[in-house]
């Protein structure tokens, strides 16, 4: 079992192509792997103006806003109000998909997993005091929150703010959390 610290300092920017927003890759599977070439994918983006979503073919996708609020409009389907109050959205990324921004600078988490090779949970819990979670072949949990202790058997680390710990080959063991105040975080299971 290995345990990665992903810490949000480290992230480094890609700025969208049309000028809307900007990416941080929080971690990808397999290491190092491109838009093209990834097995499962988390990232936050800074979204600064709506628009089209970038089609992600053999995709799927799960999105949670985590500061302001978008409306997505599917092609041929419903349109969805998202908040950091509402529950992530999972939909096909070859869909076509046109977001707004009615209330101005939104910040997403967005969950990618390739159609046949891996399966992705996105849960949004609170781990105050402490909570157990059972891990899956590979889980990370993202804080939304300063003061996050998370552990693993002897393993201890601390989580600031939109800091993530990714623990891979701990399957089906307890992942221990605790914080002094109330906090959030974001629990992402991958399975294949």
């Amino acid at each position: 079992m290995t345990i990665q610290l992903l810490r949000a300092g480290d992230r480094q920017a890609t700025p969208w192509k049309n000028g809307g927003g900007v990416t941080r890759e929080i971690a990808a599977f397999p290491p190092g792997a491109d838009l093209d070439t990834f097995d499962w994918r988390v990232s936050m983006a800074s979204v600064i103006a709506g628009g089209p979503f970038s089609i992600f073919p053999g995709v799927e996708r799960v999105l949670s806003v985590l500061e302001g609020e978008l409306i997505l409009i599917f092609e041929g389907g419903p349109t969805l109000k998202l908040t950091a109050e509402t529950d992530p959205a999972a939909f096909a990324g070859d869909i076509a998909v046109v977001a707004q921004t009615p209330s101005g600078a939104v910040t997403d988490l967005n969950v990618m997993a390739r159609r046949g090779r891996v399966r992705a949970r996105v849960r949004k819990l609170h781990a105050a005091p402490s909570i157990a979670l059972t891990a899956g072949q590979a889980t990370l949990i993202l804080s939304l929150s300063p003061g996050v202790r998370v552990w693993h058997g002897d393993a201890r680390n601390g989580l600031e703010r939109h800091d993530a710990a990714l623990f891979q080959g701990a399957e089906g063991d307890a992942i221990d959390l605790a914080a002094g105040n109330p906090a959030t975080i974001f629990q992402i299971d991958f399975w294949s």
